[in-house]
């Protein structure tokens, strides 16, 4: 008989070539990951892409993030001018409550803007002082379209000239002119009217005014009034904004713990030590590969087809993805439990439905808790985006806001929501977590 041993010579050996392929590792990858972003370089045409770049137009999305414009609108055709805020009816400002900067004469209107330029619209006539410029002036006409003082050919950027249209961007304004209309926009920095809206007697009143002052509406008081006229904001729209906060919780709730109910009498279909049939075992993770294999976002277009739209079919598409994910885990958990405890269940007689009960089912809760409200922190979420495809929750007012062409402060209004939302669902399920696992 002969025994093999390993020589210090052999160890060494085997020593060098694990170095050395180590090394020739450490050289490849570099290489690998080098050629990557190449491909990715040229597949994606990055370069094109920066040349495709507006970054005006991305100034303009952030600053309308934070800020609103107040057009003022002259109608070429009626001669009436309108002064509103982002253009919304309910913002619209009448002959007695103008901006300080809009002066309306008989047959000039003069805006005084921040820089110290003036805009000056006078009939067909369009006059704007641009400090450190000069002044361009543009008359609009049927017959020869818009024309202007300067030469086209020899205009600044921010100047974009047609025959058609008259584009001017400052920093202060935003002038365009055309056949139908000329308009102003100024921009200025908060959410105007995210309060109250011009009709409402609260409208530029304060809260000492409101809390201590004399009662500004007769028939209401002036609490019960300012709440009633900020949550009936027709602009901002509080109340249904509040209400699709609470379907988005919603569709995340019920699409969550109803997956966990569903998935946890299948997950002991799927466990090796309660599942002795491989058929059965096969068939109930290949239901689990098929569920979570299709994406939410899937379920959701294909279950808005077969119910319609609304907060329902958005539960059910988390239902139906959850409900695969959560069968994986449960079974994996259940797998693992320890089979002593359910012996010492088994040898005080009870029956099988209470072994499960007694010595299972409280092995698992840890992780079958913690993995539920973890998915529920994650679907709501998640439920924002179902929302915008199937008509429900904060996700369709994000989307309308999106698709509507409104300013981006009502789209950033939604998106600060929906953050607030998902921390104080993480904070909900962590403080959760602690009471029912760890008993703090």
């Amino acid at each position: 008989m002969s025994f093999a041993a390993n020589t210090p010579v052999d160890m060494h050996a085997r020593a060098k070539a694990l170095i050395a392929r180590k090394r020739r590792l450490a050289f490849a990858l570099p290489l690998v990951a080098l050629a990557y972003f190449v491909y990715i370089f040229f597949a994606f045409d990055l370069a094109g892409l920066a040349g495709r770049m507006r970054w005006d137009n991305a100034v303009t999305l952030v600053s309308d993030t934070y800020s609103y414009k107040t057009h003022v609108e002259r109608n070429n055709r009626t001669g009436e001018i309108e002064v509103a805020v982002e253009g919304e009816r309910k913002g619209t400002y009448d002959v007695t409550n103008y901006p300080t900067w809009v002066r309306l004469g008989e047959d000039v209107t003069a805006i005084t803007l921040d820089d110290g330029g003036t805009i000056e619209i006078a009939g067909d006539v369009v006059r704007y002082d641009v400090p450190g410029f000069g002044v361009i002036e543009a008359t609009q006409s049927r017959a020869e379209g818009v024309t202007i003082n300067l030469d086209p050919a020899a205009l600044p950027d921010w100047i974009s000239y047609s025959n058609t249209r008259l584009m001017v961007t400052t920093d202060a304004a935003r002038l365009s002119l055309t056949k139908a209309r000329t308009e102003v926009f100024v921009y200025e920095f908060g959410w105007e009217l995210f309060w109250f809206t011009l009709e409402s007697p609260y409208y530029a009143h304060s809260i000492s005014d409101i809390l201590f002052g004399a009662r500004i509406d007769p028939s209401r008081s002036n609490l019960t009034g300012a709440w009633q006229d900020f949550w009936n904001n027709a602009i901002w729209r509080h109340g249904d904004t509040a209400w699709a906060l609470f379907e988005t919780v919603l569709m995340a709730f019920l699409g969550t713990f109803g997956a966990a109910i569903i998935a946890l009498p299948l997950a002991f279909l799927a466990a090796r030590n309660f599942a002795p049939l491989v058929a059965i075992r096969m068939a109930a993770r290949r239901l689990f590969d098929f569920l979570r294999g299709v994406d939410g976002l899937i379920w959701t277009i294909l279950l808005s087809r077969a119910f319609g739209p609304g907060p329902l079919t958005g539960a059910l598409a988390i239902l139906f993805t959850d409900t695969g994910s959560f069968g994986k885990l449960f079974s994996e958990a259940l797998e693992n439990v320890d089979e002593k405890q359910i012996e010492g269940v088994a040898s005080t007689g009870a029956k099988p439905l209470q072994r499960y009960r007694f010595g299972v089912i409280p092995q698992i809760v840890p992780v079958l808790l913690s993995q539920v409200l973890y998915f529920l922190e994650s679907n709501t979420r998640s439920a924002t985006i179902i929302g915008a495809i199937t008509g429900g929750g904060i996700g369709l007012l994000l989307t309308q806001a999106m698709i509507t062409q409104k300013d981006w402060e009502e789209v950033s209004y939604y998106i600060v929501l929906v953050v607030l939302l998902v921390m104080a669902m993480d904070s909900f399920s962590s403080w959760l977590r602690r009471k029912l696992i760890k008993g703090d």
